[in-house]
C-alpha cells in the first residue's frame, strides 16, 4: 500500500525544457519510476536523438514535441499537438529556463525580457492552457521548478532572482485557482547542482569553494537528487499538498 502511493506508472508527463540537463534528468526520472514522458525543447531534430536514446533505456512510452514555451500562440498549438498524439498530461513539469548574467546597472532590456519571457510567462503560458483541459477531467499535477533565487538574492542575477520569486508566487496562485479541480500545483526550488546552465559556476574554484562554505551539506547537490522530490509531487502521496515550495539544497536558505 505504501508502495501505492508513490506510484506514477503509467501516467502521461510533459516536461518543458527536457532535451539536456536538469530538464533532462527530471524527464529521465519520471520514465524510469514507468512513467510515459513527453519530451519538450525547440530543436526537433535533437529532441527525436534524445527520445530515441531514452527510450532504449526505459520501459515507458517516449515522445516529443518542439515548440517555443515564450509564445502564447505556439505554446496552444504545441499543447494541441501532445494531446493529439499522446492524450491529455496527467503531468506538467515546468522546467524550462534561462539565466543572463550582468551587474544591474549594465542588464539589458532585451535580456531582462528574455530571463522573465522563459523563466516566468512561459510557466503561466503552459499551466494556463493545460488547465482548461484538466479542470474538466478533475485531476492534473502541475510542477514548477522555481530556485534558491526564489528567496536569495545574489549579485549580477536580479532579473532571474526576480523570475524565480514570481514562479514561487505565480504557484501560489495557480494552487488558489486550481485545487478546487482537483489539480494540486507545487514548485521545486533547487540549491546549487552542477548543470550545464551553472558550468562557469562549478568550474570557478573559488566559487566551489564558497558553495562548500555556504551550503550545510558541503557540496553542490546532484541532479539525481531532485528526483524523489518530483516523484512525490506527481503522484498520489501528495493529493493534498499544493501552493507549496519545496527546497532542494543541502539546508542552504536555512542558514545565514
Amino acid at each position: 500500500m505504501a508502495d501505492s502511493l508513490f506510484d506514477i506508472e503509467g501516467r502521461l508527463a510533459l516536461v518543458t525544457g527536457s532535451s539536456r540537463g536538469l530538464g533532462h534528468a527530471l524527464a529521465k526520472g519520471l520514465a524510469e519510476r514507468g512513467a510515459r514522458v513527453v519530451l519538450h525543447g525547440r530543436d526537433a531534430d535533437k529532441l527525436a536523438e534524445v527520445a530515441r536514446v531514452m527510450q532504449a533505456v526505459t520501459s515507458g512510452e517516449i515522445g516529443y514535441v518542439a515548440f517555443d514555451v515564450t509564445d502564447a500562440a505556439a505554446v496552444k498549438a504545441g499543447l494541441d499537438e501532445v494531446v493529439a498524439a499522446h492524450g491529455l498530461p496527467d503531468i506538467l513539469v515546468n522546467n524550462a529556463g534561462l539565466q543572463r548574467r550582468a551587474p544591474l546597472a549594465e542588464f539589458e532590456a532585451a535580456d531582462w525580457d528574455a530571463v522573465i519571457a522563459t523563466n516566468l510567462s512561459s510557466a503561466f503560458y503552459m499551466a494556463s492552457t493545460l488547465a482548461r483541459r484538466m479542470s474538466e477531467r478533475g485531476s492534473g499535477k502541475i510542477v514548477n521548478i522555481g530556485s534558491v533565487q526564489s528567496k536569495l538574492a545574489r549579485e549580477t542575477i536580479a532579473p532571474y532572482a526576480a523570475s524565480k520569486g514570481g514562479v514561487a508566487m505565480l504557484t501560489c496562485g495557480m494552487a488558489a485557482d486550481l485545487a478546487r479541480y482537483g489539480i494540486q500545483v507545487n514548485c521545486i526550488s533547487p540549491g546549487y547542482f552542477q548543470t550545464d546552465m551553472n558550468t562557469q559556476l562549478w568550474q570557478d574554484d573559488e566559487f566551489n569553494a564558497w558553495i562548500e562554505k555556504r551550503t550545510p551539506a558541503a557540496r553542490w547537490g546532484r541532479i539525481e537528487e531532485l528526483v524523489g522530490t518530483l516523484v512525490y509531487l506527481c503522484s498520489d502521496a501528495s493529493s493534498f499538498v499544493s501552493g507549496q515550495n519545496i527546497f532542494v539544497d543541502g539546508g542552504m536558505t536555512s542558514v545565514v
